[in-house]
């Protein structure tokens, strides 16, 4: 154990952590902007947990749908944990972390939710169909790169417009935007919480991560449905670890989905 980790351990037995927030507390400093990029996205978002901070990219393309779902469109999400974010990342091809991130995190989150109407994605059953491209990249790693990833791609999904489709010459005109978004029907929220000996903490520092025993991001929606659960870290966790790492993703899912939906009326 390094020297860190015994304060935050040392730290911890007195309820407090490094950075003064209570154990339930997200960071202060949450901000989401949208539309960051109108010239080379349909949709964008700018996400801050403090000094974290990611941005997402939303763009389309027309497919042939699956033949398993031939009225359906689909969603490809991806994240690039960028080297110029954190010493620990870098380039090449996508990490163990960041396909967790973009599997785990965002594109499970949104399909296990019903956030998106699929099927108002079909532009000819069969034949062609809308793809929703997700990029989120990280610009700075301070710790909780998952629920700033999370919202950062709702926000940017909630600021796409669809492009003009033409169909009699097969060809999308990005120039030309339409009115139509997504309207997403649900808004689901990734909150991650640590266990750190027997103590419980949200919104995780990157020293809290370090320091942590389990983690466990919790994908939630309004009415307090669970839509997606991912497990991290070498420790076991107890069901009364997991009931109450969800009863606070719960909470604090409302906290941030208010943030959001104020910064989209904002823009």
């Amino acid at each position: 154990m390094n020297i860190l980790q015994k304060h935050i351990h040392a730290l911890l037995e007195k309820d407090q952590r490094l950075d003064g927030r209570k154990f339930d507390e997200l960071r202060k400093d949450i901000s989401i902007e949208c539309g960051i990029s109108p010239k080379s996205a349909e949709g964008s978002a700018r996400v801050k947990f403090g000094n974290t901070e990611v941005v997402a990219g939303v763009k389309f393309e027309v497919i042939t749908p699956y033949p398993d779902q031939p009225d359906k469109g689909t969603i490809m999400a991806g994240v690039e944990l960028l080297p110029l974010s954190s010493p620990d990342f870098e380039s090449g091809p996508p990490s163990i972390k960041a396909v967790e991130l973009a599997r785990a995190v965002v594109d499970r989150g949104l399909r296990e939710s019903g956030a998106i109407d699929f099927k108002g994605l079909c532009i000819k059953k069969e034949e062609k169909a809308w793809a929703v491209i997700i990029d989120v990249y990280s610009m700075n790693d301070e710790g909780n790169l998952a629920d700033a990833i999370g919202l950062c791609a709702l926000a940017a999904l909630k600021d796409a417009k669809l492009p003009k489709y033409d169909e009699k010459n097969d060809k999308i005109l990005y120039e030309e935007r339409t009115t139509k978004g997504l309207s997403l029907k649900e808004l689901p929220i990734p909150i991650t919480v640590v266990k750190i000996k027997d103590k419980i903490l949200v919104d995780p520092t990157l020293d809290e991560e370090s320091t942590a025993d389990s983690r466990l991001t919790v994908t939630t929606l309004e009415d307090g449905r669970v839509c997606a659960l991912q497990k991290g870290g070498k420790e076991p966790l107890t069901n009364e670890d997991v009931d109450k790492m969800i009863e606070i993703s719960i909470k604090k899912g409302k906290e941030l989905r208010k943030i959001l939906e104020k910064s989209v009326k904002e823009k």
